[in-house]
């Protein structure tokens, strides 16, 4: 028979502090996407098209649907992000959720744009390089 856990009301206090910041930390995060989405945006394109992450006809183009996405996911309830997010949510251990969710998008929906040629590299490296550039926009 498995053995039933039962917290003691000190460890529910503790797990309930601990997803209480984890929750306020990804809703922080999201809300500051609004203050510098144009920059954001233009430095992750810049990097996937440096890396040779993201092959484009037209960079300009790849920078405009990266913005879009940043501004929709401002938009967006928890349940949409996390449905988005979900093929890749374990992509690493305590991934930033705004990396995640670009992420997602370049992987999933931008490789059907027009002016995308062709996306190289594994979810991982465009993850890392991703989050790279989130890091310096939204330090957390």
């Amino acid at each position: 028979m498995a053995k039933v856990f039962r917290p003691s009301s000190r460890e529910s206090s503790i797990l309930s502090k601990i997803e209480s910041t984890k929750e306020h930390m990804r809703r922080l995060a999201i809300s500051r996407v609004r203050d510098c989405s144009e920059p954001l945006a233009n430095a992750i394109s810049s990097k996937l098209i440096e890396k040779k992450l993201v092959e484009t006809t037209n960079q300009n183009s790849l920078e405009e649907q990266i913005k879009g996405c940043l501004d929709r996911m401002t938009r967006m309830d928890d349940f949409d992000i996390d449905y988005q997010i979900a093929p890749i949510r374990n992509i690493v251990p305590q991934p930033q959720i705004v990396s995640l969710y670009v992420t997602a998008y370049v992987i999933e929906k931008l490789i059907d744009h027009k002016d995308v040629v062709d996306i190289y590299g594994s979810d991982e490296e465009l993850y890392f390089t991703i989050n790279q550039q989130v890091k310096k926009f939204l330090p957390l």
